[in-house]
């Protein structure tokens, strides 16, 4: 399985999560609260982003994946503040800028892996003799 597509797969798992189970997204993000709204529309947002790059396929799935690579650097940016505001506990707000950036870096190697191309007996025997 490729970087993009486990990246896809993933969006969809934690989206599907934060719909149904949004109190317990919420907690281990460090943040409790009595209204799930939030974190659904997030749930819903990551769905999205995942079903849409896993359906594309070429330059519609290269633009789908730097969209994620944007929304996913943000998320780490905004992370980082949290903790340094204080707005976070610390060792949640680390991990939760490393899985941010490490989607960055997921994407960026899946828009790095060139396609193999299987050549037939008589194209390599073709190009032998070249």
């Amino acid at each position: 399985m490729n970087s993009v597509t486990g990246l896809s797969l993933g969006r969809i798992g934690i989206g599907v999560a934060s719909l149904i189970k949004p109190d317990l997204v919420q907690s281990s993000m460090g943040t409790t609260t009595s209204n799930p709204l939030l974190t659904q529309w997030f749930g819903s947002r990551e769905i999205a982003l995942g079903a849409a790059t896993l359906l594309a396929s070429g330059s519609a799935r290269r633009s789908l994946v730097l969209i994620g690579m944007a929304v996913d650097g943000a998320d780490a940016a905004t992370a980082y503040q949290a903790v340094e505001k204080e707005l976070m506990p610390r060792n949640i707000g680390i991990a939760g800028t490393a899985v941010a950036a490490g989607a960055v870096l997921a994407g960026l190697l899946g828009l790095r892996v060139k396609k193999v191309v299987k050549l037939t007996r008589a194209e390599k025997k073709a190009l032998a003799q070249a």
